[in-house]
């Protein structure tokens, strides 16, 4: 396409801020894992680099708060029109760059629209209230921007996890400071950054600086920052809440989890097993929402294995950019040798492989363990990878034991033919998002989306928790005269 916005090719080996330019870091190449190809190359930040980010910002950030709310909103709408037009070369990029197939990355830019959409609306929302005062005396609550947040995203869903936190918190009048995983940088930066440019956000609002550990710590710890939302693995989340805690500020964090789907005797098999092999396998298990543990009453224990091993056997694996699969590679082979590792580990303790379990390169084929227990490292650990521990249970009582046997809170989903049995459970399990007659990997930018325990702080992004998390109230009084005070 001639006329998209990634020919023209200014981006290639930069960062965005006051427009496109070279950093003192260096650069990253962007590879394909399906192939080992280096596919483009983006600029790489390192501490001094943010520090200029991040002051460029705050200047910029005040005249951003102050234009026009129509003004405001109609970038975002910009935006989206933008993304409508170029929808097929940056489903591409997030194709190659992430190893996910086409219907991932659709599911990405259809979110990202919906996002742009949201920070559109969210600016012709109230955004105070009149509080209960003395007479003469006006008393409001307004939302007021942090001033600038610094945003983390990972590299699994880069598109939509790095545009579900920089797109609300421009939309509450915020500037950006934007860290991409330094493996998906232009899925998980430069697309954004593009868009925004076209659609004429102001220089200095946002800016896009791909970089690792020393550009991520230079982040959480500006001086000029006053807000981090970080999306990524819980050992790194704690470093960042440890950091942004010591530095007194506002964190929003997204870890891992080890989600449960829990399967009950009355369940449809059928559904059951299909929601579980969307919910295991998307993205290669790549999501922190996966349903790592498959809980199953025992009646139902051995014919959802086997079911799961056929459905596990039949998916094809290999380059979703050239051929019709339904897993592409996972993204490093230290994630590869990871995988590996928990479930030969497991098969050592006396998991029963069903399926898969085998790698070839960068590819890891669907796999299905059964007679796992939760001593066993696959029930422990977010695997992130594809691969189904299943974990039989006699009684919802022991279901509900077995789902909360985790240091992790973020999703779980429940298959009963009994409504009010679901919901039952569902108000038991500590997790953030339960989903009842559903699987566990959900995503809606209208509602609140975030975990507990080691899957989050509490915090939320979505929907009305986008208030919460990229605003801060001011109290305001307004007197017809000043009071007289006896001392």
């Amino acid at each position: 396409m001639s006329n998209s916005l990634l020919s023209n090719n200014e981006w290639i080996g930069k960062a965005f801020g006051q427009g496109w330019k070279n950093l003192r870091g260096g650069s990253i190449d962007v590879v394909e894992p399906a192939t080992g190809r280096v596919l483009s190359r983006v600029a790489k930040a390192n501490a001094h680099d943010i520090r200029n980010a991040c002051q460029s910002a705050r200047l910029a950030q005040k005249g951003w708060s102050a234009l026009p709310y129509q003004a405001r909103a109609a970038i975002f709408r910009q935006a989206a029109a933008l993304l409508e037009t170029n929808r097929s070369e940056f489903a591409s990029w997030i194709v190659r760059e992430t190893g996910g197939i086409t219907p991932k990355a659709m599911f990405e830019i259809d979110s990202v629209l919906h996002h742009l959409h949201e920070a559109a609306a969210m600016l012709t929302q109230p955004r105070g209230l009149v509080l209960p005062s003395a007479d003469g005396v006006t008393s409001l609550a307004r939302r007021v921007p942090h001033g600038v947040v610094g945003v983390i995203s990972p590299f699994n869903f880069p598109f939509l996890l790095t545009s579900r936190a920089a797109l609300p918190a421009l939309a509450c009048g915020n500037a950006v400071v934007l860290k991409p995983d330094p493996r998906t940088p232009v899925s998980g930066g430069v697309l954004l950054a593009l868009l925004l440019q076209a659609a004429g956000l102001p220089e200095g609002v946002l800016h896009m600086l791909p970089g690792e550990a020393e550009a991520g710590e230079a982040l959480v710890t500006d001086p000029d920052v006053a807000m981090i939302s970080f999306t990524g693995s819980t050992a790194v989340g704690r470093r960042v809440g440890e950091l942004a805690g010591r530095h007194l500020k506002k964190v929003a964090l997204e870890l891992g989890g080890k989600n449960a789907l829990i399967v009950l005797d009355d369940a449809d098999l059928d559904l059951a097993v299909c929601g579980a092999t969307w919910a295991s396998y998307l993205h290669q298990g790549q999501i922190c929402m996966s349903a790592g543990r498959h809980l199953v009453h025992q009646s139902l224990l051995e014919s959802y294995g086997q079911r799961m091993a056929e459905k596990a056997r039949a998916l094809p694996v290999g380059n979703p950019h050239t051929d019709p699969v339904a897993l592409g590679p996972l993204i490093t082979a230290k994630q590869v040798e990871r995988v590996q590792r928990l479930v030969d580990e497991s098969v050592r303790l006396g998991a029963v492989l069903l399926a898969g379990g085998k790698p070839n390169g960068l590819f890891y084929p669907a796999t299905v363990l059964a007679q796992v227990t939760p001593k066993m490292p696959v029930f422990q650990e977010e695997i992130f990878g594809p691969v189904i521990a299943i974990t039989g249970f006699a009684t919802d009582d022991e279901a509900v034991a077995l789902a909360n046997d985790t240091e992790y809170g973020l999703s779980a989903g429940i298959h009963t033919a009994n409504v009010g049995r679901g919901m039952a459970l569902a108000e038991r399990l500590h997790v953030g998002l339960v989903h009842v007659n559903d699987q566990t990997v959900n995503d809606d930018g209208t509602m609140p989306m975030g975990g507990r325990g080691a899957s989050g702080n509490g915090s939320r992004h979505g929907g009305p928790a986008n208030w919460d998390e990229f605003t801060q109230w001011q109290w305001t009084t307004v007197r017809n005269t000043a009071p007289a005070y006896p001392l």
